[in-house]
């Protein structure tokens, strides 16, 4: 395996699906007497940058009352 110049590797196939790693996953690294593992973490996946925020608003607006308000009178 090679690393690139970002610290890159890729993960091989069997090895992914031996792991259970698919896209998004949280992965960790453990050393354990000099030798490192890698393994899933529990963190909730979470894709997108707004994903965690999803569902929390509270406002009682149509999308389109929404809109309005971001977009200037004419």
């Amino acid at each position: 395996m090679r690393v690139t110049t970002k610290g890159q590797v890729t993960i091989p196939r069997s090895v992914r699906e031996i792991l259970g790693i698919t896209p998004e996953t949280e992965i960790d690294f453990k050393e354990d007497s000099g030798r490192f593992y890698i393994v899933k973490t529990n963190k909730p996946s979470v894709s997108g940058k707004f994903n965690k925020l999803r569902g929390i608003a509270t406002a009682k607006m149509t999308t389109d009352e929404i809109m309005s308000l971001t977009r200037e009178a004419v």
